[in-house]
C-alpha cells in the first residue's frame, strides 16, 4: 500500500537534516508530515547509535503512514579544520597576528594560537596564500611557514569558534576524500540501510569509485552522491558526474573556494550539465538560513530557492535550519511553498523540450516516446512500471509537468525515486507477466491515490517480461474506466 503526502505533492524534492532539533519521533514526523522527501544523515556529528536511532523512527514512520521515505548518509570527508579553544571562540583583530600549528595541544587554542585536524597543512601552503576560515568569514594572509606553523596576519577578523573549517583560497587543498573515519561511517551507512551516501570533497571520479566499492562491499548497493565543494572537482566535472548517481552543490566551501561571484552560474552550469547527463542535481548550503532563528525566510532566501527550482533542480537541501533551528518544521512548509509556486512559473513545464537520444537503448527510447506523447495528449499522470526506476529517471529529466509514477515490487526503488523531480513512488502488488492483469493494476494504483479518475487518459510503460531490469519497451495510452487503447 502506498500513500500521498498531500504536503509533498510537488514536483522539486526537500531533504531535510535531522540533529538536535529534530531528534524525537515526535520531530521527525512532523518534518514528514510537512512534505520532506528524504532524511539527511551528517555523519560528520553525532554516533552511530543516534545515526542508527534517527533512521529507525524514519523507517518507523514512513510505514506507519504508508510514505515511501529515503535516507542520505553523509560523509565527514577530509574536511580541514581547526581544533579547540580554551574558551569556546576568539575575537580575531584586523591586523593581528595569527598561527596555526598541528602540534598545539587540541583544546587550548587562544586568540594567538590554534591547532588543526590536518598534519600536512603546512606543505600545501606558500607565503601570501589566503585561508579562509568558516566559510570565508575569517580571512588570513600565510606571511610564513615555520615547522609545523603557519603564521600569518588577520586581514578580515571576527569571532572565530572551535573546529571552524579551513580553506585556501583558489583551492588547492588535498586532503584523500574517503578519510579512515569516513571507512567506518560507510559500515554505518550500510547497516542503516541508507538509499544514498553522500561523498564529500571528492576531486576525481576514482573518489566515488572507492566509495561505491566500500558501500557495496559492506553490503549496500544505494545511489553515491558527489558533493561539489572543491575547485578541483570543476576541473573533473565531466567524470564525477558520470561516476555518480547524483551530485550535491554544497556551495559553502564551494563559494569560498571559487569566490561568491563566480558561484551563481557555476551553479546553474552544474544543474544543466546533470540533467543531461540523466543525474540528479541537489541545491543545497545556507538556503533558508535565516530560518535557524527567525519563523519566516527573507526575500532573498525565497528567491535563492526559487532560482534554484527554476534552473531545473531535482531537490533542495536544509541543513542547519532542520538539524538545529528553531522552527524546522516551519523551514520544510515554507520551502515547499516556494518550490510550489515557482514551479508553476517554471521554464521546465513548458512543452518543446529536447528529446535527442545520445545512447541507443531501448529503454530510455521509450522513456522519451512517452514524453513525447504526454506532449501531444496531456494525460493526467504516468504510469511506469519499473524494476530499477531508471525509466521514471530518464523521463524526469524531460522538460513536463505531467507526474510520473514509478510503481513497483521494490522497497529499495520506492525509496530511491524519492530524489527524482517529477517521480512519485507508488507500490504495485505484483509485476505481472499477463499484461491485462498489469494495465489494471496500474490503474487501481492512480484511482485509488486519488490521481485518476474514469475518463481520464494515462500513459502506462512497462515490459514484455517481467522482472527483467532494463527491459522497459512498450508504452500503451488508456482511458480510466475502459481500458482501450487509443
Amino acid at each position: 500500500m502506498t500513500a500521498i503526502n498531500e504536503s509533498n505533492y510537488r514536483q522539486t524534492k526537500i531533504i531535510a537534516t535531522l540533529g538536535p532539533s529534530t531528534s524525537s519521533k515526535k520531530e521527525i514526523e512532523g518534518l514528514i508530515d510537512a512534505g520532506v522527501d528524504l532524511i539527511r544523515l551528517n555523519f560528520s556529528h553525532g554516533d552511530k547509535e543516534s545515526h542508527i536511532k534517527r533512521a529507525m523512527l524514519v523507517r518507523e514512520i514512513a510505514e506507519k503512514k504508508h510514505y515511501h521515505v529515503g535516507i542520505v548518509g553523509d560523509l565527514q570527508g577530509p574536511k580541514i579544520r581547526i581544533t579547540r579553544f580554551i574558551n569556546s571562540k576568539i575575537d580575531l583583530k584586523n591586523g593581528a597576528k595569527f598561527t596555526i600549528d598541528y602540534n598545539h595541544p587540541f583544546n587550548e587554542g587562544t586568540e594567538e594560537i590554534v591547532g588543526t585536524t590536518y598534519k600536512d597543512l603546512v606543505g600545501q601552503l606558500d607565503s601570501n596564500d589566503i585561508l579562509l576560515l568558516d566559510d570565508g568569514r575569517i580571512e588570513l594572509k600565510v606571511e610564513k611557514i615555520s615547522g609545523s606553523k603557519i603564521i600569518s596576519k588577520v586581514i578580515n577578523g571576527g569571532l572565530l569558534y572551535d573546529s571552524k573549517g579551513i580553506n585556501k583560497k583558489g583551492g588547492g587543498l588535498s586532503a584523500a576524500a574517503i578519510s579512515e573515519k569516513d571507512h567506518e561511517d560507510i559500515k554505518v551507512a550500510a547497516e542503516i540501510g541508507v538509499d544514498y551516501l553522500a561523498v564529500s570533497f571528492p576531486r576525481e571520479a576514482k573518489d566515488i569509485e572507492m566509495a561505491r566499492k566500500l558501500l557495496n562491499d559492506a553490503g549496500n548497493d544505494g545511489g553515491i552522491i558527489a558533493k561539489i565543494e572543491r575547485a578541483e572537482a570543476l576541473k573533473n566535472i565531466d567524470e564525477i558526474i558520470e561516476a555518480s548517481n547524483a551530485i550535491m552543490i554544497a556551495r559553502g566551501d564551494l563559494g569560498v573556494e571559487i569566490g561568491d561571484a563566480q558561484l551563481p552560474a557555476v551553479q546553474k552550469n552544474l544543474i544543466k550539465k546533470a540533467r543531461k547527463k540523466d543525474k540528479v542535481v541537489i541545491t543545497a548550503t545556507q538556503m533558508m538560513e535565516s530560518m535557524i532563528t527567525n519563523s519566516i525566510p527573507t526575500r532573498a532566501e525565497v528567491f535563492d530557492v526559487a532560482n534554484a527550482v527554476i534552473d531545473g533542480t531535482d531537490a533542495v537541501m536544509l541543513s542547519s535550519e532542520t538539524a538545529m533551528g528553531d522552527h524546522p518544521v516551519e523551514a520544510v512548509e515554507a520551502m515547499s511553498r516556494i518550490c510550489e509556486g515557482s514551479e508553476g512559473q517554471n521554464p521546465l513545464t513548458m512543452k518543446g523540450s529536447n528529446y535527442s537520444i545520445e545512447n541507443k537503448k531501448v529503454d530510455r527510447a521509450i522513456a522519451m516516446a512517452c514524453m513525447l506523447t504526454a506532449d501531444n495528449l496531456n494525460p493526467t499522470a504516468i504510469a511506469a512500471i519499473t524494476e530499477s526506476g531508471s525509466t521514471a529517471l530518464w523521463m524526469s529529466r524531460i522538460n513536463h509537468s505531467v507526474p510520473i509514477f514509478a510503481l513497483t515490487t521494490h522497497t529499495r526503488t520506492l525509496r530511491k525515486v524519492t530524489l527524482y523531480r517529477g517521480v512519485y513512488p507508488a507500490r504495485i502488488k505484483t509485476i505481472d507477466t499477463n499484461h491485462e492483469t498489469v494495465n489494471r493494476d496500474a490503474i487501481n494504483v492512480l484511482t485509488n491515490l486519488n490521481v485518476a479518475k474514469d475518463d481520464d487518459l494515462v500513459i502506462i510503460t512497462k515490459g514484455d517480461l517481467a522482472g527483467i531490469e532494463g527491459g522497459t519497451n512498450a508504452i500503451k495510452v488508456v482511458r480510466v474506466g475502459h481500458l482501450a487503447e487509443i
